[in-house]
């Protein structure tokens, strides 16, 4: 890689000889500006505004413009003139727990060569210094033109350094957060905690940037000729949030299937929903409704009731006599006159005995003091 910066750190009086390289890389796609008529370039060129003529990069200098718009030229020289002992060092002033350091003052990201092999006992010196204090050490260091503040934290075995904005630079969060005071509820922090612990963790080497290849395989059909179909777009449910907990649960439900975890519970969860969605009854038709009409009609059979009456228990001795004499009757092949004479004596017959079916049930079920009068007589 190549170095854009050679210096050294200083390290109290220890001073290490170092290369500054960049640590990262921009790879978003640049694209030129055309005349859409013909397709030809468009180029800005640097004209002064007096003679409006087209000036090289050899005749343009740097200028202060001042409140009244008086222009102040400022040469290379006179910078070089100035006092900064920071022009060629890395100077570190203090070393401090990293959660002291705001993120918002991150800027870009250097590492930090040893440059020669003198550089590399003192280089492994403080690498190793700042590992075993778990701390990260506050420099300052001049680049293209101005002092700047950085940070020196170990990335491996190699020493990054970040550069951090003034703490001025940084702008006060006034009017951003929300105006009216918002309550939220238990059951949505339950719910926000729940998606947290389902997104988890992610390997930071997986993720990647789907813009950019989406734009590389779009000009890439463009260059071949070949037609462009307008991808499908999801929705991304840019809409206003109804209910915040329905939402919340959605969410978790998505975050579970995208990572295949839970299908058990999500059928589960789902069973669980559609019960609650109380399903309109079917209507039954045809043999089952005629069967629950059969069933409805069709009275089920109880034990006599301590409160029943002769009447009652005459009604229900009839019936029995008249299945018992119907059932007799089909069965038997004698002649319709001894048919008929059976079916009497069998009905009398049938009658007493249902009475004393039932009498007898009754002195069972029934209390001493509801006796018939009947059973009185007879004692």
């Amino acid at each position: 890689m190549r170095s854009i910066w050679n210096g050294a750190i200083s390290f109290g009086l220890v001073s290490i000889p170092v290369k500054l390289v960049n640590a990262t890389e921009n790879h978003s796609i640049h694209f030129r500006q055309i005349h859409l008529a013909d397709g030809g370039r468009i180029r800005y060129r640097k004209v002064c505004e007096l003679d409006e003529e087209e000036v090289s990069g050899g005749e343009i200098g740097k200028a202060y413009e001042d409140a009244d718009g008086t222009m102040i030229p400022i040469t290379d020289e006179d910078l070089a003139q100035l006092p900064l002992p920071t022009a060629k060092t890395i100077e570190i002033v203090a070393f401090v727990p990293a959660d002291e350091i705001d993120p918002l003052q991150m800027d870009a990201a250097y590492y930090l060569s040893a440059n020669g092999v003198p550089a590399a006992k003192p280089y492994t010196l403080l690498r190793e210094a700042l590992k075993r204090s778990n701390k990260v050490a506050v420099a300052k260091y001049a680049l293209r033109g101005r002092e700047r503040l950085g940070m020196l934290r170990v990335v491996d075995d190699v020493i990054a350094m970040h550069g951090l904005l003034w703490p001025d630079e940084i702008r006060a969060p006034e009017g951003v957060a929300p105006d009216s005071d918002v309550t939220v509820r238990d059951a949505e922090l339950d719910l926000a905690d729940a998606l947290m612990d389902t997104l988890g963790e992610v390997d930071i080497d997986s993720l990647h940037d789907d813009y950019r290849e989406a734009v590389e395989e779009l000009i890439a059909a463009k260059a071949s000729g070949e037609e462009v179909q307008p991808s499908e777009s999801k929705d991304g449910g840019g809409g206003k949030v109804i209910d915040l907990i329905a939402a919340l649960e959605s969410s978790v439900r998505a975050a579970k299937k995208s990572r295949g975890e839970g299908e058990g519970e999500e059928a589960a969860e789902g069973e669980g929903d559609m019960a609650d969605v109380h399903p309109i009854k079917k209507t039954t038709s045809g043999r089952a409704a005629k069967k629950t009409a059969q069933q409805k009609s069709t009275p089920q059979k109880s034990a006599p009731k301590t409160t029943g009456t002769k009447k009652s228990t005459a009604s229900t001795a009839k019936k029995a006599t008249q299945k018992k004499t119907a059932s007799k009757s089909t069965s038997s092949a004698s002649s319709a006159s001894s048919t008929s004479s059976a079916s009497s004596a069998s009905s009398s017959k049938g009658s007493s005995s249902a009475k004393k079916q039932t009498s007898s049930g009754s002195r069972s079920t029934t209390k001493k003091k509801t006796a018939s009068p009947r059973r009185r007589a007879s004692a």
